[in-house]
């Protein structure tokens, strides 16, 4: 592609195949990645980050003056990528993170985060993975408010009694609706956050193109963008700010309760 003029590369999503490419390549690649780790030396990471979902989803936890979170997460990779994120945000925010508490499943959770007889005001469950749904379910009750990332978007949590008055981190949800619907209507399947990506990083690519500024400093113009996913601004370092949503899931239906910007 760059043999044959190309000026600037869009992916690959995963990060292996994305170190790969900026390592052989000597112009921008705008990976769909969510792994900090390769941001730097001409690659910029446009995935969804750790550290996106965490700062809006605790913001609105600080705003509404709940200041003591534990975060749970699953022994994985990921799980550790969100809880140091969850520090780091949370550290920045004035808020007192837990040292996060590591869970294969759902027993014992509870019991886990009584620590000197006092539950959390909140618990973040960025993974949605197969400990989520269970997760959710020992807490139901216990007057905790649930937070999570924007992985929970993927999933239908309308109808799900444990996930009632929950918060998670989401796209905007007017950009991001109109996108998916269009999206739906032409392929028979739901877009999802991926494609809302690939999307705004084709037209990320149309309007630099037109203004002849595909290069870094095109990208990382003072202004920012907007996208279906919500604004964002890439810096120099290779790193994305990322304004996102947070919904409420009530019965039915999901609601605005805040928003970040960049």
């Amino acid at each position: 592609a760059v043999e044959a003029g190309a000026k600037m590369i869009v992916g690959p999503v995963f990060s292996a195949q994305a170190e790969a490419v900026g390592k052989a390549v000597r112009v921008p690649v705008v990976t769909l990645s969510n792994n900090e780790a390769l941001a730097g030396g001409g690659t910029f990471v446009f995935g969804v980050t750790p550290a996106q979902s965490a700062q809006a989803i605790l913001s609105i936890a600080a705003q509404r003056n709940l200041s003591d979170v534990a975060v749970v997460v699953p022994s994985t990779a990921f799980g550790a990528q969100s809880a140091e994120a969850a520090r780091r945000v949370g550290r920045a925010l004035g808020l007192n993170i837990r040292p996060e508490t590591v869970q294969a499943g759902s027993a014992g959770l509870l019991a886990a985060l009584n620590q000197g007889g006092k539950l959390p005001d909140a618990v973040y469950l960025p993974v949605a993975d197969a400990t989520l749904a269970p997760s959710a379910e020992a807490l139901r009750g216990q007057g905790i408010q649930l937070l999570g990332s924007t992985q929970w978007s993927t999933l239908d949590l309308s109808d799900r009694p444990a996930f009632r008055e929950a918060w998670f981190a989401a796209p905007d949800p007017l950009r991001f609706a109109a996108f998916n619907d269009a999206f739906t209507e032409a392929g028979g399947t739901s877009g999802g956050i991926i494609s809302g990506l690939a999307f705004d990083a084709v037209e990320l690519l149309r309007v630099l193109g037109q203004q002849r500024q595909l290069s870094a400093k095109g990208l990382t113009r003072t202004e920012g963008f907007t996208g279906v996913v919500g604004p964002y601004r890439f810096e120099r370092s290779g790193l994305c700010e990322r304004g996102l949503g947070v919904l409420k899931v009530g019965s039915g239906d999901f609601s605005l309760i805040g928003s970040t910007s960049v």
